[in-house]
């Protein structure tokens, strides 16, 4: 290396005047570049430092910079590295030129760098004045790779260049004024847009009116929009408009709607929505708008709103920013608010639905649109997916929602049923349901079952479960335990409901064994379930009127010795009277074979009563045993008007002790011991010896033949 350069030096050497050339050609590049520089700075400086008005064209300096720059470039490839190497050695003078030379070229790239971004600036507002966003917003792309380094478009500027021109005055002038025409840019085009889409909504008292008026200048919509959508643009106001005031009125409410194609002059599209404002709550079910109506709207909101649905960088749409914003709520409230209550509540409304396939089309018009992506946003196509998970469940909460307001009726508004099935009948024929009183709302809980059962299945579809199966046994187990809930309070107090309650019960244990064959799931423990509520329920009854009547005879006193007193013959009338006011209510509503053994029960509990009092007497008076004798005769003539057979009274298992016992009040001793006739006469069937010798000593003075005849009881 070392060599060749000796050899260029004396070569230079050899043509002095060659040098000199050189050197002379240098310094004039250099005082042109000077000259140009200074013009250059002029101009930065009285755009971007003192701000002075400058109308001078950046054009007129690019084009001068870059004839210069190819000079210089020219100049020193003519030379070389080594050549300049070699002049180096031979003139310090023209080393010092030529590295002046390469400081100027960078500096003269560093004025051509601030050129391009001042006609830049320039383009911007020319573009503006035309209207031509897209180029603005092009231009203004350009201008930020070109002021900020960290751009990916900046990669052609060399980093030296780069870095002097962020460490000169003037460029947080530029950035500044960079952001004051992005701000303008972005509040013009918003502006437009407002201009070109407007939306509006009234608010009246009870209603409101929205109305979106859209331009049919589709080429100035689509620059406008494309910008704007481009230029960093924040959607959520628009968005917010669209959901608050348009999607979700649409979804949630009954909407009037109307489409213009020519409005004002056939210059624009408007779409007028109505709807009502109130408080819809109670009646939001029966005011839901159909889901048919509802996609229709939608549809018409879309292709209102069209003309905006610029494609912004090819895979992303104006209705993608939009839908980033409102799908999640649209969704979720077309699912839950819309749909899933459009879903069938019969079989027959199944099998003639649409909604499937209405669904999987409109998701189809969303995707279309870019509003969704079908990939990640599948909550319609899930929802076509538990479709009939929906129709079981909905069936089946429609089927129980009946069930319950009928179980919420009167128990008491009854009906007559089997009116020939007598007792006699129903003792032949176990499969009978006895003549009884239910209730209505029974009645109809066992239409509903009907219903359900005569509901048609597609025995076909083997995958497809039943929709109903286990609803019956649902419907129920709900009976069972609702109806004891609902009317508690009357249950516990009114004998009457118990007794319906009970009937009620045995009345669907009946249906449910003529339906056993049916599929009805759980049959025998339904069976059992319903018998044993029904016998709990009367029971408790029972033991309610019972002890109305031990708290009656808990008054049953023997004031005096000799006498019996109006005291007990007052309460044995107040519980007959107590037991024929449940004759009145319980008679014709109970089966004869339940009323029956009911009263039997009641009434045996009073007779042994009864006669407990009668035996805590130490001494009975002829007239008190007189006294006693007609006191029971009351009861032995009243009690077989309890029954609608007399001869029913002989089912009571105290009756004829109670019969006995009057026997005895007026029995003289030896009738007595002859009526016991040591241990095998008729009273040994209803008293004990210990029960007789009491009765005696009561009764008789102490004799010997009553020691003789107290003896013969063993």
């Amino acid at each position: 290396m070392m060599a060749q350069k000796q050899v260029l030096q004396e070569s230079f050497q050899g043509q002095g005047q060659s040098i000199e050339t050189t050197k002379s050609a240098i310094t004039k590049m250099l005082v042109r570049t000077e000259r140009f520089q200074t013009r250059v700075r002029k101009h930065i400086d009285e755009n971007y430092t003192e701000f002075m008005p400058n109308h001078t064209s950046p054009d007129i300096f690019l084009e001068k910079a870059t004839i210069l720059g190819d000079e210089i470039n020219e100049l020193l490839a003519s030379v070389g590295e080594e050549g300049l190497a070699a002049l180096n050695d031979a003139s310090a003078e023209l080393a010092k030129s030529s590295k002046d030379l390469r400081e100027i070229l960078l500096e003269l790239r560093v004025s051509e760098h601030i050129l391009k971004l001042d006609d830049l600036f320039q383009c911007v507002e020319e573009a503006k004045a035309n209207k031509d966003y897209l180029v603005v917003f092009d231009l203004m792309g350009k201008l930020r790779s070109l002021i900020y380094s960290d751009s990916t478009d900046s990669a052609d500027v060399a980093p030296e260049v780069e870095r002097l021109f962020q460490a000169l005055d003037c460029y947080e002038s530029i950035k500044v004024k960079y952001h004051v025409q992005a701000h303008l840019l972005q509040q013009n085009l918003q502006e437009r847009f407002d201009r070109l889409v407007q939306l509006n909504c009234k608010t009246f008292p009870n209603s409101k009116c929205v109305t979106l008026l859209i331009s049919k200048d589709e080429t100035q919509l689509q620059d406008v929009v494309s910008a704007l959508f481009q230029e960093r643009y924040n959607p959520v106001k628009l968005c917010n408009f669209l959901l608050e005031h348009c999607i979700e009125p649409l979804i949630l409410k009954p909407v009037s709607v109307e489409y213009n194609e020519a409005a004002k002059d056939d210059s624009h599209i408007q779409l007028t929505l109505s709807y009502s404002i109130k408080d819809q709550d109670a009646a939001s079910a029966l005011l839901r708008p159909n889901y048919k109506d509802v996609f229709d709207h939608f549809r018409l909101l879309l292709q209102t709103l069209s003309a905006i649905n610029s494609n912004l960088n090819g895979t992303q749409h104006v209705f993608t920013v939009i839908g980033d914003q409102v799908k999640d709520r649209m969704l979720q409230l077309l699912v839950e608010e819309c749909l899933i209550p459009a879903v069938p509540e019969t079989m027959d409304e199944y099998n003639s639905s649409t909604l499937c396939a209405d669904v999987l089309q409109f998701e189809h018009l969303l995707a279309d649109a870019y509003l969704i992506n079908p990939e990640l946003d599948c909550a319609l196509t899930e929802f076509t997916k538990e479709f009939d998970t929906y129709y079981r469940n909905r069936l089946s909460a429609r089927v129980l929602a009946t069930a319950r307001e009928i179980i919420q009726r009167d128990l008491q508004d009854m009906v007559l049923v089997a009116p020939n099935n007598l007792s006699a009948n129903v003792a032949s024929d176990p499969f009978l349901f006895p003549r009884c009183m239910i209730s209505k709302s029974a009645q109809d809980f066992v239409k509903l079952m009907d219903r359900v059962l005569r509901q048609p299945t597609d025995k076909t579809a083997e995958s497809t479960p039943d929709p109903l199966a286990g609803v019956v046994a649902q419907l129920l187990e709900t009976y069972i335990d609702e109806v004891p809930k609902v009317h508690k309070k009357l249950l516990q107090s009114i004998p009457q409901q118990s007794a319906l309650f009970h009937n009620n019960c045995q009345y669907l244990t009946h249906w449910v064994a003529q339906h056993a064959n049916n599929g009805i799931d759980s049959y025998p423990s339904l069976v059992k379930m319903l018998q044993s509520t029904a016998t709990k329920h009367l029971r408790v009854q029972l033991n309610y009127q019972q002890s109305i009547l031990m708290d009656i005879m808990s008054g049953f006193e023997f004031e005096n010795p000799h006498t019996l007193g109006s005291t007990p013959l007052r309460l044995v009338r107040q519980c007959l009277r107590q037991l024929e006011l449940l004759k009145n209510v319980w008679q014709q509503v109970l089966p004869e074979n339940v009323y029956n053994s009911s009263f039997c029960e009641l009434l045996n509990a009073f007779v042994n009563e009864l006669v407990q009092r009668v035996f805590t007497l130490r001494d009975i008076s002829a007239t008190m045993a007189s006294e006693l004798s007609d006191l029971i005769d009351v009861v032995l003539e009243k009690g077989p008007l309890l029954f609608q057979d007399k001869h029913e009274v002989l089912q009571v298992r105290s009756w004829q002790k109670l019969q006995q016992l009057k026997t005895m009040m007026n029995a003289s001793l030896k009738e007595i011991t002859e009526l016991w006739c040591d241990g095998a006469g008729p009273l040994t069937a209803n008293y004990q010896a210990n029960e007789i010798k009491h009765l005696i000593r009561a009764l008789f003075q102490d004799t010997d033949r009553r020691a003789k005849a107290i003896t013969q009881i063993v």
